[in-house]
Protein backbone atom coordinates (compact mmCIF):
# COMPACT_ATOMS: atom_id res chain seq x y z
CA UNK A 1 0.00 0.00 0.00
CA UNK A 2 1.30 3.43 -0.94
CA UNK A 3 2.25 5.65 1.97
CA UNK A 4 -0.09 8.68 2.31
CA UNK A 5 1.60 12.02 1.61
CA UNK A 6 2.95 13.88 4.63
CA UNK A 7 2.00 17.24 3.12
CA UNK A 8 -0.95 18.46 1.09
CA UNK A 9 0.39 18.82 -2.48
CA UNK A 10 1.03 22.40 -3.60
CA UNK A 11 -1.04 21.94 -6.75
CA UNK A 12 -4.02 20.78 -4.71
CA UNK A 13 -4.12 23.50 -2.06
CA UNK A 14 -1.15 25.88 -1.76
CA UNK A 15 -2.29 27.63 1.46
CA UNK A 16 -2.87 24.26 3.14
CA UNK A 17 0.53 23.05 1.92
CA UNK A 18 2.10 26.15 3.50
CA UNK A 19 0.44 25.46 6.85
CA UNK A 20 1.44 21.79 6.64
CA UNK A 21 5.10 22.69 6.10
CA UNK A 22 5.13 25.03 9.09
CA UNK A 23 3.65 22.31 11.30
CA UNK A 24 5.46 19.23 9.98
CA UNK A 25 8.86 20.92 9.70
CA UNK A 26 8.39 22.20 13.26
CA UNK A 27 8.88 25.86 12.37
CA UNK A 28 6.14 27.53 14.42
CA UNK A 29 2.81 27.19 16.19
CA UNK A 30 -0.08 29.59 16.64
CA UNK A 31 0.13 31.53 19.89
CA UNK A 32 -2.70 31.69 22.46
CA UNK A 33 -3.74 35.19 21.33
CA UNK A 34 -5.16 35.30 17.81
CA UNK A 35 -2.54 36.40 15.31
CA UNK A 36 0.49 35.64 17.48
CA UNK A 37 3.01 32.87 16.87
CA UNK A 38 5.45 30.71 18.77
CA UNK A 39 8.61 30.26 16.72
CA UNK A 40 10.01 26.79 17.37
CA UNK A 41 13.77 26.07 17.58
CA UNK A 42 14.24 25.09 13.92
CA UNK A 43 12.29 28.13 12.73
CA UNK A 44 14.22 30.38 15.10
CA UNK A 45 17.55 28.92 13.98
CA UNK A 46 16.65 29.94 10.42
CA UNK A 47 15.69 33.44 11.65
CA UNK A 48 18.97 33.72 13.58
CA UNK A 49 20.92 32.96 10.40
CA UNK A 50 18.92 35.63 8.60
CA UNK A 51 19.57 38.10 11.41
CA UNK A 52 23.30 37.47 11.36
CA UNK A 53 23.62 37.92 7.61
CA UNK A 54 21.48 41.07 7.52
CA UNK A 55 23.10 42.54 10.63
CA UNK A 56 26.59 42.15 9.17
CA UNK A 57 25.51 43.95 6.01
CA UNK A 58 23.81 46.75 7.96
CA UNK A 59 26.92 47.36 10.03
CA UNK A 60 29.01 47.45 6.84
CA UNK A 61 27.01 50.54 5.80
CA UNK A 62 28.04 52.31 9.01
CA UNK A 63 24.86 51.86 11.06
CA UNK A 64 25.00 50.87 14.73
CA UNK A 65 22.48 48.88 16.74
CA UNK A 66 20.42 50.48 19.52
CA UNK A 67 17.15 49.73 21.28
CA UNK A 68 14.01 51.84 21.75
CA UNK A 69 10.98 51.26 24.03
CA UNK A 70 8.07 48.97 23.23
CA UNK A 71 5.54 51.50 24.58
CA UNK A 72 5.00 54.82 22.81
CA UNK A 73 2.87 57.72 24.09
CA UNK A 74 -0.20 57.97 21.88
CA UNK A 75 0.43 61.67 21.37
CA UNK A 76 3.73 60.87 19.60
CA UNK A 77 1.94 59.09 16.77
CA UNK A 78 -0.53 61.95 16.39
CA UNK A 79 2.26 64.40 15.60
CA UNK A 80 2.65 63.12 12.02
CA UNK A 81 -0.82 63.11 10.47
CA UNK A 82 -0.25 60.76 7.50
CA UNK A 83 1.63 58.30 9.72
CA UNK A 84 -1.13 57.97 12.32
CA UNK A 85 -3.80 57.71 9.62
CA UNK A 86 -1.93 54.83 8.00
CA UNK A 87 -1.45 52.87 11.22
CA UNK A 88 -4.63 53.66 13.21
CA UNK A 89 -6.53 50.48 12.20
CA UNK A 90 -3.64 48.28 13.37
CA UNK A 91 -2.80 49.89 16.71
CA UNK A 92 -2.90 48.08 20.06
CA UNK A 93 -3.45 50.70 22.77
CA UNK A 94 -2.90 50.26 26.52
CA UNK A 95 -5.32 52.32 28.62
CA UNK A 96 -4.94 50.64 32.04
CA UNK A 97 -1.85 49.51 33.94
CA UNK A 98 -0.92 48.98 37.57
CA UNK A 99 -4.58 48.65 38.47
CA UNK A 100 -5.65 52.09 37.26
CA UNK A 101 -6.36 54.09 34.14
CA UNK A 102 -3.36 55.78 32.55
CA UNK A 103 -3.32 59.56 32.22
CA UNK A 104 -2.27 59.11 28.59
CA UNK A 105 -2.83 55.89 26.63
CA UNK A 106 0.30 54.23 25.28
CA UNK A 107 0.60 52.44 21.96
CA UNK A 108 2.37 49.08 21.65
CA UNK A 109 5.09 49.73 19.05
CA UNK A 110 3.76 49.30 15.47
CA UNK A 111 6.95 50.92 14.12
CA UNK A 112 9.40 53.29 15.76
CA UNK A 113 9.63 56.47 13.66
CA UNK A 114 7.94 58.57 16.34
CA UNK A 115 9.80 57.30 19.41
CA UNK A 116 13.11 57.36 17.54
CA UNK A 117 12.63 60.94 16.39
CA UNK A 118 11.80 62.12 19.88
CA UNK A 119 15.37 61.11 20.78
CA UNK A 120 16.97 62.20 17.53
CA UNK A 121 15.76 65.70 18.43
CA UNK A 122 18.00 65.49 21.53
CA UNK A 123 20.97 63.82 19.86
CA UNK A 124 21.29 65.96 16.72
CA UNK A 125 22.50 69.52 17.22
CA UNK A 126 25.16 70.16 14.58
CA UNK A 127 26.19 69.03 11.11
CA UNK A 128 29.01 67.25 12.94
CA UNK A 129 26.42 64.84 14.37
CA UNK A 130 25.45 63.70 10.88
CA UNK A 131 24.92 61.26 9.41
CA UNK A 132 23.28 59.51 12.36
CA UNK A 133 22.76 55.84 11.43
CA UNK A 134 20.84 53.64 13.89
CA UNK A 135 19.31 50.17 13.62
CA UNK A 136 16.92 48.50 16.06
CA UNK A 137 16.23 44.72 16.30
CA UNK A 138 12.88 44.31 18.03
CA UNK A 139 9.31 43.06 17.94
CA UNK A 140 6.34 45.11 16.76
CA UNK A 141 2.57 44.75 17.09
CA UNK A 142 0.06 45.48 14.33
CA UNK A 143 -3.40 44.08 15.01
CA UNK A 144 -3.94 41.69 12.12
CA UNK A 145 -7.47 40.72 11.08
CA UNK A 146 -6.43 37.88 8.73
CA UNK A 147 -3.30 36.37 10.27
CA UNK A 148 -1.03 33.84 8.60
CA UNK A 149 2.10 32.57 10.37
CA UNK A 150 5.27 34.43 9.31
CA UNK A 151 3.42 36.40 6.62
CA UNK A 152 0.96 38.47 8.61
CA UNK A 153 0.96 38.16 12.38
CA UNK A 154 -0.15 40.52 15.12
CA UNK A 155 3.34 40.39 16.62
CA UNK A 156 6.42 39.80 14.53
CA UNK A 157 10.20 40.22 14.74
CA UNK A 158 12.19 42.57 12.57
CA UNK A 159 14.89 45.15 12.26
CA UNK A 160 14.12 48.78 11.56
CA UNK A 161 16.79 51.28 10.64
CA UNK A 162 16.46 55.03 11.12
CA UNK A 163 18.89 57.62 9.83
CA UNK A 164 19.41 61.38 9.69
CA UNK A 165 21.33 63.18 6.93
CA UNK A 166 22.34 66.73 6.11
CA UNK A 167 20.97 66.68 2.58
CA UNK A 168 18.16 65.08 0.59
CA UNK A 169 20.71 63.59 -1.80
CA UNK A 170 22.60 61.87 1.03
CA UNK A 171 19.38 60.41 2.46
CA UNK A 172 18.25 59.17 -0.94
CA UNK A 173 21.62 57.56 -1.64
CA UNK A 174 21.63 55.81 1.74
CA UNK A 175 18.09 54.47 1.31
CA UNK A 176 19.15 53.03 -2.04
CA UNK A 177 22.34 51.61 -0.54
CA UNK A 178 20.30 49.71 2.05
CA UNK A 179 18.04 48.35 -0.68
CA UNK A 180 20.94 47.18 -2.86
CA UNK A 181 23.83 46.30 -0.54
CA UNK A 182 21.85 44.96 2.41
CA UNK A 183 18.46 43.64 1.34
CA UNK A 184 18.79 42.63 -2.31
CA UNK A 185 22.30 41.24 -1.80
CA UNK A 186 21.18 39.12 1.15
CA UNK A 187 18.01 37.92 -0.55
CA UNK A 188 19.74 36.90 -3.74
CA UNK A 189 23.13 35.68 -2.54
CA UNK A 190 21.96 33.94 0.67
CA UNK A 191 18.22 33.27 0.39
CA UNK A 192 18.63 32.46 -3.34
CA UNK A 193 15.46 34.46 -4.00
CA UNK A 194 15.60 36.77 -7.04
CA UNK A 195 13.99 40.12 -6.24
CA UNK A 196 12.86 43.04 -8.34
CA UNK A 197 14.07 46.35 -6.95
CA UNK A 198 11.60 49.11 -7.66
CA UNK A 199 9.73 52.16 -6.47
CA UNK A 200 6.32 51.99 -4.83
CA UNK A 201 3.48 54.10 -6.21
CA UNK A 202 1.96 56.85 -4.06
CA UNK A 203 -0.89 54.48 -3.22
CA UNK A 204 1.46 51.76 -1.92
CA UNK A 205 4.23 53.70 -0.21
CA UNK A 206 4.83 53.76 3.55
CA UNK A 207 2.62 56.13 5.58
CA UNK A 208 4.64 59.31 6.16
CA UNK A 209 7.29 58.61 3.50
CA UNK A 210 7.98 60.62 0.35
CA UNK A 211 9.42 57.57 -1.43
CA UNK A 212 9.40 53.83 -0.76
CA UNK A 213 11.83 51.44 -2.44
CA UNK A 214 10.98 47.75 -2.38
CA UNK A 215 12.28 44.24 -3.00
CA UNK A 216 9.51 42.11 -4.53
CA UNK A 217 9.73 38.33 -4.93
CA UNK A 218 7.50 35.82 -6.70
CA UNK A 219 6.30 32.81 -4.75
CA UNK A 220 5.67 29.39 -6.28
CA UNK A 221 1.95 30.11 -6.63
CA UNK A 222 2.64 33.23 -8.70
CA UNK A 223 1.80 35.73 -5.96
CA UNK A 224 4.14 38.52 -4.92
CA UNK A 225 5.69 38.96 -1.50
CA UNK A 226 7.11 42.29 -0.40
CA UNK A 227 10.37 41.09 1.15
CA UNK A 228 11.76 44.38 2.42
CA UNK A 229 11.39 48.14 2.03
CA UNK A 230 13.59 51.21 2.34
CA UNK A 231 11.93 54.61 2.74
CA UNK A 232 12.92 58.20 2.19
CA UNK A 233 11.02 60.15 4.85
CA UNK A 234 12.02 63.57 3.57
CA UNK A 235 11.70 66.10 6.40
CA UNK A 236 8.20 65.08 7.50
CA UNK A 237 9.15 63.55 10.85
CA UNK A 238 12.02 65.99 11.38
CA UNK A 239 9.59 68.93 11.24
CA UNK A 240 7.04 67.17 13.46
CA UNK A 241 9.63 66.37 16.14
CA UNK A 242 12.05 69.27 15.72
CA UNK A 243 15.05 67.27 14.51
CA UNK A 244 17.19 70.18 13.32
CA UNK A 245 20.89 71.00 13.13
CA UNK A 246 23.25 73.91 12.69
CA UNK A 247 24.90 73.86 9.27
CA UNK A 248 28.55 74.67 8.66
CA UNK A 249 27.36 78.21 7.80
CA UNK A 250 25.59 78.56 11.13
CA UNK A 251 22.08 78.27 9.74
CA UNK A 252 19.34 76.00 11.10
CA UNK A 253 18.08 73.17 8.91
CA UNK A 254 15.88 70.12 9.37
CA UNK A 255 17.50 66.74 8.76
CA UNK A 256 16.57 64.45 5.89
CA UNK A 257 15.67 60.94 7.00
CA UNK A 258 15.32 57.30 6.01
CA UNK A 259 13.79 54.23 7.60
CA UNK A 260 13.99 50.63 6.41
CA UNK A 261 13.14 47.13 7.57
CA UNK A 262 12.87 43.39 6.98
CA UNK A 263 11.06 40.91 9.20
CA UNK A 264 10.21 37.29 9.96
CA UNK A 265 8.08 37.55 6.81
CA UNK A 266 11.28 36.45 5.05
CA UNK A 267 10.87 33.02 6.64
CA UNK A 268 7.49 32.76 4.93
CA UNK A 269 9.10 33.87 1.67
CA UNK A 270 11.76 31.18 2.03
CA UNK A 271 9.09 28.51 2.46
CA UNK A 272 6.91 29.64 -0.44
CA UNK A 273 9.67 30.39 -2.93
CA UNK A 274 11.72 27.20 -2.54
CA UNK A 275 9.55 24.61 -0.79
CA UNK A 276 8.20 21.56 -2.63
CA UNK A 277 5.80 18.72 -1.89
CA UNK A 278 8.40 17.12 0.39
CA UNK A 279 8.79 20.23 2.56
CA UNK A 280 11.38 22.96 2.93
CA UNK A 281 14.41 23.42 0.70
CA UNK A 282 16.84 25.69 2.51
CA UNK A 283 19.64 27.38 0.54
CA UNK A 284 22.99 26.01 1.75
CA UNK A 285 24.39 29.46 2.64
CA UNK A 286 21.44 30.03 4.97
CA UNK A 287 20.88 26.54 6.40
CA UNK A 288 21.58 26.29 10.16
CA UNK A 289 22.59 22.68 9.44
CA UNK A 290 24.05 22.22 5.97
CA UNK A 291 24.71 18.49 6.25
CA UNK A 292 23.60 15.69 8.53
CA UNK A 293 25.49 12.41 8.84
CA UNK A 294 22.93 9.68 9.49
CA UNK A 295 23.69 6.25 10.92
CA UNK A 296 21.40 3.89 8.98
CA UNK A 297 21.85 1.09 11.48
CA UNK A 298 24.49 0.03 13.94
CA UNK A 299 27.42 -2.20 12.97
CA UNK A 300 31.15 -2.60 13.34
CA UNK A 301 32.88 0.73 12.79
CA UNK A 302 29.68 2.58 11.74
CA UNK A 303 29.52 5.01 14.67
CA UNK A 304 33.23 5.70 14.39
CA UNK A 305 33.02 6.34 10.63
CA UNK A 306 30.01 8.66 11.08
CA UNK A 307 31.72 10.64 13.83
CA UNK A 308 34.87 10.95 11.70
CA UNK A 309 32.83 12.32 8.80
CA UNK A 310 31.22 14.94 11.06
CA UNK A 311 34.66 15.96 12.29
CA UNK A 312 36.07 16.28 8.76
CA UNK A 313 33.08 18.21 7.44
CA UNK A 314 33.10 20.58 10.41
CA UNK A 315 36.83 21.20 9.93
CA UNK A 316 36.07 22.13 6.31
CA UNK A 317 33.60 24.79 7.47
CA UNK A 318 30.41 22.79 6.86
CA UNK A 319 27.69 23.26 9.49
CA UNK A 320 27.18 19.60 10.28
CA UNK A 321 25.49 17.34 12.81
CA UNK A 322 25.34 13.65 13.62
CA UNK A 323 22.11 11.64 13.72
CA UNK A 324 22.80 8.31 15.42
CA UNK A 325 19.28 7.74 16.79
CA UNK A 326 19.00 4.15 15.62
CA UNK A 327 16.15 3.56 18.09
CA UNK A 328 14.00 5.58 15.64
CA UNK A 329 13.23 4.10 12.22
CA UNK A 330 15.63 5.37 9.56
CA UNK A 331 12.80 6.19 7.11
CA UNK A 332 11.11 8.40 9.65
CA UNK A 333 14.36 10.24 10.38
CA UNK A 334 15.06 10.73 6.67
CA UNK A 335 11.59 12.18 6.04
CA UNK A 336 12.06 14.54 8.98
CA UNK A 337 15.30 15.85 7.48
CA UNK A 338 13.62 16.30 4.11
CA UNK A 339 10.77 18.21 5.68
CA UNK A 340 13.22 20.52 7.46
CA UNK A 341 15.04 21.17 4.19
CA UNK A 342 18.58 20.24 5.26
CA UNK A 343 20.58 20.47 2.02
CA UNK A 344 22.67 17.31 2.32
CA UNK A 345 22.30 13.91 4.00
CA UNK A 346 25.17 11.43 4.28
CA UNK A 347 23.88 7.95 5.02
CA UNK A 348 26.28 5.47 6.63
CA UNK A 349 25.62 1.85 7.57
CA UNK A 350 27.49 -1.44 7.84
CA UNK A 351 27.46 -1.95 4.07
CA UNK A 352 28.87 1.51 3.40
CA UNK A 353 31.65 1.08 5.97
CA UNK A 354 32.59 -2.28 4.50
CA UNK A 355 32.76 -0.81 0.99
CA UNK A 356 34.47 2.42 2.07
CA UNK A 357 31.72 4.71 0.82
CA UNK A 358 28.56 6.56 1.89
CA UNK A 359 25.34 7.63 0.23
CA UNK A 360 25.23 11.36 -0.56
CA UNK A 361 21.61 12.58 -0.76
CA UNK A 362 21.02 16.12 -2.03
CA UNK A 363 17.71 17.69 -1.01
CA UNK A 364 17.70 20.50 -3.57
CA UNK A 365 18.69 18.61 -6.70
CA UNK A 366 16.86 15.48 -5.45
CA UNK A 367 19.76 13.17 -6.30
CA UNK A 368 21.48 10.23 -4.60
CA UNK A 369 25.00 9.02 -5.28
CA UNK A 370 27.51 6.78 -3.57
CA UNK A 371 30.75 8.56 -2.78
CA UNK A 372 34.08 7.33 -1.45
CA UNK A 373 34.57 8.19 2.21
CA UNK A 374 37.96 9.63 1.32
CA UNK A 375 36.45 12.14 -1.12
CA UNK A 376 33.21 12.86 0.67
CA UNK A 377 34.12 16.23 2.17
CA UNK A 378 35.03 17.64 -1.23
CA UNK A 379 31.85 16.20 -2.73
CA UNK A 380 29.69 17.79 -0.03
CA UNK A 381 31.25 21.24 -0.33
CA UNK A 382 30.88 21.12 -4.11
CA UNK A 383 27.23 20.04 -3.80
CA UNK A 384 26.46 22.93 -1.45
CA UNK A 385 27.81 25.47 -3.93
CA UNK A 386 26.00 23.90 -6.88
CA UNK A 387 22.67 23.63 -5.08
CA UNK A 388 22.78 27.24 -3.88
CA UNK A 389 23.07 28.32 -7.52
CA UNK A 390 20.44 25.81 -8.61
CA UNK A 391 17.82 27.20 -6.23
CA UNK A 392 18.36 30.75 -7.48
CA UNK A 393 18.26 29.67 -11.13
CA UNK A 394 15.01 27.75 -10.59
CA UNK A 395 13.33 30.69 -8.88
CA UNK A 396 14.51 33.16 -11.52
CA UNK A 397 13.29 30.95 -14.38
CA UNK A 398 9.92 30.55 -12.67
CA UNK A 399 9.54 34.31 -12.24
CA UNK A 400 10.52 35.11 -15.81
CA UNK A 401 8.25 32.40 -17.16
CA UNK A 402 5.31 33.67 -15.12
CA UNK A 403 5.59 37.36 -16.02
CA UNK A 404 3.50 38.49 -19.00
CA UNK A 405 3.76 41.72 -20.99
CA UNK A 406 0.29 43.23 -21.34
CA UNK A 407 -1.26 46.35 -22.84
CA UNK A 408 -4.34 47.03 -20.69
CA UNK A 409 -5.30 46.80 -17.05
CA UNK A 410 -7.91 44.17 -17.95
CA UNK A 411 -5.14 41.97 -19.33
CA UNK A 412 -3.05 42.75 -16.26
CA UNK A 413 -5.78 41.44 -13.94
CA UNK A 414 -6.10 38.31 -16.07
CA UNK A 415 -2.34 37.67 -16.01
CA UNK A 416 -2.27 38.21 -12.23
CA UNK A 417 -4.41 35.10 -11.78
CA UNK A 418 -1.30 32.96 -12.17
CA UNK A 419 1.69 35.30 -12.08
CA UNK A 420 2.75 38.88 -12.71
CA UNK A 421 1.98 41.36 -15.45
CA UNK A 422 4.29 44.03 -16.83
CA UNK A 423 2.50 47.06 -18.26
CA UNK A 424 3.61 50.59 -19.10
CA UNK A 425 2.78 53.02 -16.31
CA UNK A 426 1.38 55.38 -18.93
CA UNK A 427 -1.19 52.73 -19.93
CA UNK A 428 -2.15 51.97 -16.31
CA UNK A 429 -1.72 55.15 -14.31
CA UNK A 430 -3.30 56.01 -10.99
CA UNK A 431 -6.86 55.45 -12.26
CA UNK A 432 -6.00 51.99 -13.57
CA UNK A 433 -4.21 51.21 -10.33
CA UNK A 434 -7.37 52.04 -8.37
CA UNK A 435 -9.45 49.90 -10.75
CA UNK A 436 -7.32 46.78 -10.42
CA UNK A 437 -7.16 47.23 -6.63
CA UNK A 438 -10.91 46.62 -6.53
CA UNK A 439 -10.16 43.16 -7.93
CA UNK A 440 -7.47 42.34 -5.39
CA UNK A 441 -4.53 43.19 -7.68
CA UNK A 442 -1.87 45.80 -6.92
CA UNK A 443 1.10 47.52 -8.47
CA UNK A 444 4.05 45.88 -6.77
CA UNK A 445 6.59 48.40 -8.03
CA UNK A 446 7.58 50.76 -10.82
CA UNK A 447 10.67 50.09 -12.95
CA UNK A 448 12.53 51.81 -15.74
CA UNK A 449 12.61 50.14 -19.14
CA UNK A 450 16.10 48.79 -18.36
CA UNK A 451 14.90 47.36 -15.03
CA UNK A 452 16.44 50.16 -12.99
CA UNK A 453 14.80 51.91 -10.04
CA UNK A 454 13.15 55.24 -10.93
CA UNK A 455 14.08 58.40 -9.09
CA UNK A 456 10.52 59.72 -9.54
CA UNK A 457 7.15 58.13 -10.29
CA UNK A 458 6.50 60.60 -13.12
CA UNK A 459 9.52 59.63 -15.20
CA UNK A 460 8.73 58.79 -18.83
CA UNK A 461 8.63 55.18 -20.05
CA UNK A 462 8.15 53.52 -16.69
CA UNK A 463 6.77 50.00 -16.32
CA UNK A 464 4.49 48.73 -13.57
CA UNK A 465 4.78 45.19 -12.18
CA UNK A 466 1.28 44.05 -11.30
CA UNK A 467 0.18 41.02 -9.31
CA UNK A 468 -1.69 39.57 -6.39
CA UNK A 469 0.21 39.64 -3.16
CA UNK A 470 0.49 38.29 0.36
Amino acid sequence: MARPPVLTPQGQDFPRWYQDVIAKAELADNGPVRGTMVIRPWGYAIWERMQREVDDRIKATGAQNAYFPLFIPQSYLQREAEHIEGFSPELAVVTHAGGKELEEPVVVRPTSETIVNSFFAKWVQSYRDLPLLVNNWSNVVRWELRPRIFLRTTEFLWQEGHTCHATQADAGAYARRILDEVYADFMESVLAIPVLRGRKTRRERFAGAVNTLTCEAMMRDGKALQMGTSHELGQNFAKSFGVAFSTADGEQSYVWQTSWGVSTRMVGGLIMCHGDDSGLRIPPRLAPTQAVVMVVKEGDGVSEAAAQLVSELSAAGVRCELDARTDTAFGRRAIDRELKGIPVRIEVGPREVAEGNAMLVRRISATKERKSLAGLTAAVTEALVQDQDLLFAEALARREGSTADVGSFGEAVEAAASGWARITWAALGHEGEAAIAEQGVSVRCLLRADGGVPERDDEPELFAIVGRSY
